[in-house]
């Protein structure tokens, strides 16, 4: 785990199965958590609420660190 980092999860429903562009007004950002556990256990959370949505889908993202300001 990178110190520091910030974890989120991302996602919604889909357009098509090709998951390129989401349906407006159906992104939904979860976070920020402080580790990937705590992002795993959210994703698992509304991925379960959506499973029976075939074009819902979420993903875990880190969030780069960023450099301190000079």
């Amino acid at each position: 785990m990178t110190k520091g980092s910030n974890f989120w999860v991302i996602g919604g429903e889909f357009g098509s199965m090709n998951f390129h562009k989401l349906v407006e007004g159906s992104a939904q950002v979860k976070g920020p958590f402080k580790s990937r556990k705590e992002a795993e256990d959210c994703w698992r959370e509304v991925s379960e609420e959506s499973r029976h949505k075939a074009g819902v889908r979420f993903s875990i993202v880190e969030e780069p660190n960023r450099a301190p300001a000079a």
